[in-house]
């Protein structure tokens, strides 16, 4: 329920302050005076797109604010999702600054427009123009339907199926085009990969065999250098190893006298072992070092085709190659399994796309179950409003699946006799469309835990007789919900709770549009002018009198 509105420097209200009753409140006032600026206030309240070009002094913010008691319809589960702090008492605020830029708050906790939009939307129901104008679309009595079956838990289990069916449905169709990707290459990826398995790439021979190939191509000078070695650490005449061997004598000679004498013999000893070591391993490497023309070409032809294998795959070792013949590999694998895959994929899309058949048909069940009822309930409501020979019926098509079901849900009307009801948006008049929204409305308020309920000027085109059943039906309504309507009509204005007056105050430079609630005396006035206009007679103010049951 809406505590109290407060609106600062938004199109011509400078400031208004409302604090309506919980039950029935009237907003009457003359044409132009501010009423639908109030409703446009408060649409931003509820998330709508803010214009910095609708604030009255165009160099303040505008603030509107409203403050709603909301214990008794249970919507902790709603910010529990929204990650916000639960309070008996909600405020909403929407501010605008001069740049346009706009912020919204609720609990005085800054949170995006969609957040202010779907909790302000389980607060105030705003019935306007604009609404009547969505009677006639198939969506939108399709949701009238809905929440006349009360099916929320059906909805939600078959949006539950539906998206699952979607994620299966998308992997397939990815799969299926990674495989017709996979397909067109799989021809020259395994090309590829023969080539490479041809090629019996060894780790690390690249290097062994470009170090294999040096030798080769110098082996003279090798063995040139090798020999010399082997003369100069072993030869016939003077050595190396002579020399140490008789340097090793003299030292031996004197060990005796120092310990220091015998660490030098013990290091001339490990050195002529090192050095006989070297020097057999020189023979062995001479002996080893030839220059075979047939080896030379076999490793030059190698190292060729590894280096073009490099240079086709723009790769710079052998290990990378290898790391490419095992990415082909996976590729040749993964096209080997595609079907296996494709198939294992169908059937997840077919299981889930009968699961969400399934959950459809018992949606659409739920909703052809309050067809008849609903018909009638609305039928009777419109006969009472004037409408004695209408027809209401229900029309459900089958349509391919999306989020909301698989049925378009048409609405059929018919206010005249002998004439088959058709689609809304073709027979009904202005009067007969308020009408039709009215008691749809009326129906569903007592389906809905909806706190306020706006009805701006509903009873446009009716006569007295039919204003005053509605009004008896708002009535009804505030019993149970909070309703605020904007009137013309005396015979509405008079059975308000609470009567609020929206009015023009031009004794400033720019006109200000201001509201107050009317006393009782009051009332008798304003309602005498709507009556009998601004200067009443005195059958005027008795009419007004009757009207209120004064």
């Amino acid at each position: 329920m809406l505590q109290s509105l407060t609106i600062k420097n938004y199109a011509l209200l400078q400031k208004l302050e409302m604090r309506p009753s919980d039950k029935l409140n009237m907003i009457t006032g003359e044409t132009g005076a501010g009423k639908s600026i109030m409703l446009g206030a408060i649409g931003l309240l509820l998330g709508n797109r803010a214009d910095k070009r609708s604030l009255y002094h165009e160099d303040k913010k505008c603030i509107i604010e409203g403050i709603f008691t909301i214990n008794k319809f249970r919507l902790e589960s709603i910010f529990d999702q929204e990650e916000l702090d639960y309070d008996p008492v909600c405020i909403l605020r929407r501010e605008i600054a001069p740049s346009g830029k706009s912020r919204a708050f609720v609990n005085d906790t800054p949170v995006r427009l969609e957040t202010l939009r779907g909790i302000g939307h389980l607060l105030v129901d705003i019935h306007s123009q604009h609404d009547t104008l969505l009677l006639s679309e198939n969506t939108y009595q399709r949701e009238v339907i809905d929440l006349f079956a009360a099916n929320y838990e059906q909805q939600k289990a078959y949006l539950k199926s539906y998206q699952q069916y979607l994620r299966a449905k998308q992997e397939y169709e990815r799969t299926a085009s990674e495989a017709t990707r996979l397909r067109q290459e799989d021809d020259y990826n395994r090309f590829l990969l023969e080539e490479l398995h041809r090629a019996a790439l060894q780790p690390g021979e690249q290097k062994t065999l470009e170090e294999t190939l040096q030798v080769m191509e110098n082996a003279g000078n090798i063995q040139e250098q090798l020999q010399l070695i082997q003369t100069l650490l072993g030869g016939e005449d003077v050595s190396i190893d002579q020399l140490l061997a008789q340097t090793k004598q003299a030292v031996l000679k004197i060990t005796q006298f120092s310990p220091t004498y015998e660490s030098i013999y013990q290091r001339i000893e490990s050195c002529l072992i090192e050095l006989r070591d070297i020097g057999s391993e020189v023979e062995n490497e001479a002996l080893s070092v030839e220059f075979d023309f047939d080896k030379v070409e076999a490793t030059r032809d190698r190292l060729d085709l590894l280096y073009k294998l490099q240079q086709k795959h723009q790769v710079k070792s052998v290990e990378d190659l290898l790391t490419l013949q095992q990415e082909l590999e996976d590729k040749v694998t993964q096209v080997t399994n595609l079907d296996d895959d494709l198939k294992r994929l169908q059937k997840v899309k077919e299981v889930s796309f009968a699961e969400m058949m399934e959950q459809a048909k018992k949606l659409s069940a739920s909703r052809e179950a309050v067809f008849a009822p609903f018909a009638n309930e609305l039928s009777r409501l419109l006969k009472n409003l004037g409408i004695p020979d209408v027809v209401i019926e229900i029309e459900r098509s089958p349509i391919d699946p999306e989020e909301s079901g698989v049925d378009e849900i048409s609405i059929l009307f018919s206010a005249n006799k002998g004439i088959a009801p058709q689609e809304l948006k073709g027979v009904a008049s202005g009067g007969e469309f308020s009408r039709l929204m009215f008691c749809i409305k009326y129906i569903l308020a007592g389906k809905t835990s909806l706190p306020t309920i706006i009805f701006d000027e509903i009873d446009t085109g009716v006569s007295g007789e039919i204003a005053i059943k509605m009004v008896n039906m708002m009535k009804e309504m505030a019993k149970k919900h909070q309703v605020i309507a904007i009137s013309h009509l005396p015979q509405v204005a008079a059975k308000g709770d609470a009567h609020y007056f929206v009015y023009k105050d031009n004794s400033s430079d720019k006109v200000v549009s201001n509201i107050r609630r009317l006393s009782d005396e009051e009332r008798v006035l304003e309602i005498a002018k709507m009556i009998g206009g601004d200067n009443p007679s005195n059958i005027a103010y008795e009419n007004a009198k009757e009207l209120l049951s004064i």
